[in-house]
């Protein structure tokens, strides 16, 4: 059971190129941001390792630390490690996990969503990954119900000890998410397309987290 607030994870919009840096610095730079998972449209290689060394910085020096993803058959862990990210993050294949783990070793964070049952989390968590996200869209965009991410993050971060996310796909959201004692509260649309700006949704979902733990 997690005894500090829940920490912001940010999931990004699908990127095609490097101009979606000042909104990610933007949202960084509050300083409330823990990771950034940048969602790489499919691409060759080198155009996504550079597209990785070009976004990068934009959280990094903030302090964010940056999970690299794509559907492109690729090959992530060099992506991760020639672009300079933190980690990368896969959807629920247990052989690509333990094929990424034993790459990245302890050097770079391993993460994975796209988890469809109870059995599925916990082969992933055996299998060494550093955290699990429960609750991002599907490939066609749907959504699982909020009361069944809830569940299964309630679920999990009650009873093991690999961090969990859990989706948030509204700043409204963020409250009975972060009551589950996950680790991190995951947001992506909430956050860009917030009138606002990225800045303010931040604060808001960090000020969210705060009232949530000083309730405990």
């Amino acid at each position: 059971m997690a005894d500090t607030a829940a920490r912001l994870y940010l999931i990004t919009p699908i990127l095609e190129d490097s101009s979606f840096a000042p909104q990610l610095s933007e949202a960084c730079a509050t300083g409330a941001v823990a990771a950034v998972l940048l969602r790489l449209a499919p691409a060759d290689e080198r155009t996504l390792t550079n597209q990785v060394k070009a976004l990068a910085p934009a959280a990094q020096e903030h302090g964010a630390a940056v999970i690299v993803t794509t559907q492109a058959k690729a090959d992530l862990a060099a992506i991760a490690a020639r672009g300079g990210a933190d980690g990368a993050h896969v959807a629920g294949d247990p052989t690509l996990v333990r094929e990424l783990r034993d790459r990245l070793k302890s050097e770079r964070a391993l993460g994975v969503g796209a988890i469809r049952s109870k059995d599925d989390a916990m082969t992933f968590g055996e299998a060494g990954v550093d955290y699990l996200l429960f609750g991002e869209p599907r490939p066609d965009g749907s959504l699982p119900s909020l009361e069944s991410v809830v569940e299964r993050a309630s679920w999990w971060a009650e009873i093991f000890e690999t961090p969990c996310a859990a989706y948030a796909p509204s700043l409204e959201a963020v409250e009975p998410l972060a009551a589950t004692n996950a680790e991190f509260v995951a947001l992506g649309d909430a956050v860009w397309s917030h009138p606002d700006g990225p800045a303010a949704a931040v604060k808001a979902a960090a000020e969210i987290l705060k009232r949530q733990e000083a309730s405990r």
